[in-house]
């Protein structure tokens, strides 16, 4: 029982971190830290913008939690931790290497309609949110079926 609950809370918290992520990307990136974010939109280079501070933001809670959970034993804090670093390589994957074609010489392309549906999305975001506000498609792993080619 122990393994199917820390399964459990793995998937729970790679499936809210989408969440986590829209609210973030809405509120934060577009909001408050738009200067963090803003590079994002309007880059001059390929290398490290003010924007990655959010990936090592996250990527520092998910290992603290890794770490807090194996050094107390606690192996459903270890599961949710994971789950937590399971969506960030999802958003490595996807938004940094498959959409946005940061690291040079890797490429990944978008074959199926899940992965296509995210593309044009993520695009979407990008023509309309050059500025602070009006932006649309805040999400990074899951976009509405209104982003099918074909509905």
């Amino acid at each position: 029982m122990n393994v199917l609950l820390n399964v459990l809370i793995f998937i729970a918290f790679a499936v809210y971190m989408e969440w986590v992520a829209w609210f973030t990307h809405k509120y934060v990136m577009h909001g408050f830290l738009w200067s963090l974010h803003e590079d994002h939109h309007r880059p001059t280079h390929r290398g490290w913008q003010k924007n990655d501070w959010f990936a090592v933001f996250f990527a520092s809670i998910s290992m603290l939690v890794i770490v807090s959970g194996a050094l107390r034993g606690v192996w459903p804090v270890v599961s949710a931790g994971l789950g937590i670093a399971l969506y960030g390589l999802g958003y490595l994957l996807f938004h940094d290497i498959m959409f946005h074609r940061r690291i040079p010489g890797v490429r990944i392309r978008a074959r199926g309609k899940y992965t296509q549906r995210i593309v044009r999305a993520h695009k979407v975001h990008h023509q309309t949110s050059g500025q602070k506000e009006g932006g649309t498609a805040f999400g990074f792993l899951y976009a509405g079926r209104e982003y099918d080619s074909n509905p």
